[in-house]
C-alpha cells in the first residue's frame, strides 16, 4: 500500500491550508483554504489551485475559517465530484464564509471596473468564484458529527475511514483521524490532522479532545515560538483599556475575525460589565458576518462547553446579548459610527485589517491619540494588521498614508490557537505507542523552527517541517 502526503498551502506559512493524502494513487484533500495577505499575492496564489479538481476523491474540511474552507467553491466548480465532509457547525460557518467572500469579490470587481473606466484602461480582473459557486459548494458538504467514523473510500484494495474529534478551536472545529486499511495484507495506518488546534478552558466551546493513537500527526504551528498570556491577566488588561477609554472618552477599535473571536470578546465584555468591573460602554459589532455567525452559534449547542450549555439550555440566558451590545445591519449604520462620541467599543472585521469595515474605522480614528487599537489575534506577515501591531508610525490604507497617533495594545491570551507549550502538552497527552513522525504545517518559518526544536527537547518522535509541494512517503 503506497501512502504519501504533500501540502499545497500552509507549508512554511500560515494561510491557504491544503493537504493531500494519496493512497494507491487516490487523492484525499484535507482542507481547501484560501491564502490571505497582500491582495495581489493572495489573488495569484488562490488562482494557482495546485491539484486537478477531478483527481480529488474526497475532501475533508476541519473548520470554517477562510484559510481552511475559502477555496472549496473552486474545487467543486472545477469538477470535483467526490464528497466533502465537515461537522454540522462547520458546514454552516463555511457557507457563511464562502458567500461573504463571493460578495466581496463581486464588489471588488465592480469597483475595479469603474476605476478602470475612469482612467480609460482595460479591465480584465474577474472574481475567482461567484455566489452560485459558493451555494453549490455548500450543497456538496455532507455533515458528520464528532466521533462518528465514516468511509471516504472503499475499493478492492483498501478502505479509508475518517473520524472527527473536537479541536477546541472554533465552533465545529475538528481534528481528522484517517485510518487506511489494506484489504490484502491487513496493514493499517492512521494519520491524524490537527486542523487548527485550540486551547483548554476557553469560553463557549469545549477543550481539544485526545484522539486514538496515530502513526503520523500533521500539526499546526501558528504560535510555535510564542506563549499566550493568562486569561485572568488578559481580562484585567481588557478592563484597564476599557476604563481608560471611559476616562478619555475615546474609542476602542478591535479588528476581529467574525467567527469565534467576536463572540468570545462579547462574552468577556458581558462578564466584566455584569460583575461591575467596568461601567456600561456601548459595544458595536460592525460586521454582517459576525452578526450572522452569532446566530449560527445559537443553533449549535452541541458544540458548547458545560457552562455555556447550562446558561443557554437550562437558564435561557444569552451570553451574546446584553443591553450595551448593538449589531449594525447596514452600511449607513456603519458609517454613522464615525460620528459616535466615545467611550465606545467597535468590533469589526477583517481580523488582519486587509479588507472590510475595520479599514474605514481606522481611516477615521487612527490619527486620534484617544483611540486605542486593540489587536487580539494572529496578524500575518505583510498585512496592515501586523504593521499596526508593530506600532509603525505611518500606514497605508486605501492607497493613502495615515499617521498613527492612536495607541496600540495587544492581548494574545484570546487567541484560539494553542501556543507551543499547549500544543506540546496536547501531544504529550496522546497515546504515542504507534507514533512514527510529526509533520509541522501552518506556521511561519521562524515559528516552525522553534517548535521543531521544542519538540526535540521534549523527546517526541522525529518532527519534520513540511515544504510546499514536496512529497513525503508514509
Amino acid at each position: 500500500m503506497e501512502i504519501s502526503l504533500y501540502s499545497l498551502g500552509a507549508a512554511q506559512e500560515v494561510t491557504g491550508s491544503k493537504h493531500v493524502l494519496e493512497v494507491n494513487g487516490k487523492s484525499f484533500l484535507v482542507d481547501c483554504g484560501a491564502f490571505q495577505g497582500p491582495r495581489a499575492e493572495s489573488d495569484r496564489k488562490n488562482r494557482e489551485f495546485g491539484i486537478a479538481a477531478d483527481r480529488v476523491n474526497a475532501a475533508i474540511i476541519t473548520h470554517g475559517h477562510f484559510d481552511h474552507c475559502g477555496m472549496l467553491p473552486v474545487l467543486t466548480k472545477k469538477g470535483c465530484r467526490g464528497n466533502v465532509y465537515a461537522t454540522p457547525a462547520t458546514r454552516d460557518i463555511s457557507s457563511l464564509i464562502m458567500m461573504d467572500s463571493a460578495n466581496i469579490q463581486a464588489r471588488d470587481a465592480e469597483y475595479l471596473r469603474k476605476q478602470a473606466q475612469k482612467k480609460g484602461e482595460k479591465f480584465d480582473w474577474q472574481p475567482i468564484y461567484t455566489e452560485k459557486d459558493a451555494i453549490e459548494a455548500t450543497g456538496a458538504i455532507m455533515s458528520v458529527s464528532y466521533r462518528r467514523p465514516f468511509l471516504i473510500e472503499n475499493n478492492a484494495d483498501f478502505e479509508a475511514l475518517c473520524e472527527f474529534y473536537d479541536a477546541g478551536h472554533i465552533l465545529g472545529s475538528a481534528m481528522a483521524l484517517i485510518t487506511v486499511r489494506d484489504k490484502h495484507s491487513g496493514e493499517e495506518k492512521r494519520i491524524l490532522f490537527s486542523g487548527d488546534l485550540g486551547r483548554k478552558k476557553k469560553p463557549i466551546i469545549r477543550d481539544p479532545e485526545l484522539p486514538a493513537a496515530a502513526d503520523y500527526i500533521v500539526i499546526e504551528s501558528t504560535y510555535g515560538d510564542r506563549r499566550h498570556g493568562k486569561t485572568a491577566d488578559a481580562m484585567e488588561r481588557l478592563a484597564d483599556i476599557s476604563r481608560r477609554a471611559v476616562r478619555n472618552r475615546g474609542k476602542i477599535l478591535i479588528p476581529s475575525f467574525a467567527i469565534e473571536r467576536t463572540q468570545e470578546l462579547v462574552y468577556y465584555f458581558h462578564l466584566l460589565e455584569d460583575e461591575g468591573i467596568i461601567p456600561e460602554i456601548p459595544i458595536y459589532v460592525d460586521s454582517p458576518m459576525a452578526t450572522n455567525a452569532t446566530t449560527i452559534f445559537q443553533v449549535h449547542p452541541e458544540c458548547y462547553d458545560e457552562s455555556i450549555h447550562e446558561a443557554f439550555i437550562r437558564h435561557h440566558k444569552n451570553p451574546f446579548g446584553f443591553n450595551s451590545l448593538h449589531f449594525t445591519a447596514s452600511v449607513a449604520e456603519s458609517k454613522a459610527l464615525n460620528d459616535v462620541k466615545g467611550p465606545v467599543i467597535i468590533i469589526s472585521a477583517d481580523g488582519m485589517c486587509e479588507a472590510g469595515r475595520i479599514q474605514h474605522h481606522l481611516i477615521h480614528n487612527i490619527g486620534d491619540p484617544n483611540t486605542t487599537i486593540l489587536t487580539v489575534g494572529y496578524m500575518a506577515e505583510n498585512t496592515l494588521g501586523r504593521r499596526i501591531r508593530n506600532k509603525e508610525d505611518e500606514v497605508k490604507i486605501h492607497g493613502m498614508w495615515f499617521k498613527r497617533r492612536a495607541q496600540v495594545e495587544e492581548i494574545n491570551a484570546f487567541s484560539a490557537h494553542a501556543d507551543y507549550v499547549e500544543a506540546g502538552d496536547w501531544l504529550g497527552g496522546l497515546d504515542r505507542s504507534r507514533l512514527k513522525k510529526i509533520f509541522i504545517v501552518h506556521g511561519e518559518k521562524k515559528s516552525q523552527a522553534a517548535f521543531k526544536q521544542y519538540l526535540a527537547g521534549k523527546n517526541f518522535p522525529e518532527s519534520l517541517i513540511v515544504k510546499y509541494g514536496e512529497t513525503y512517503e508514509l
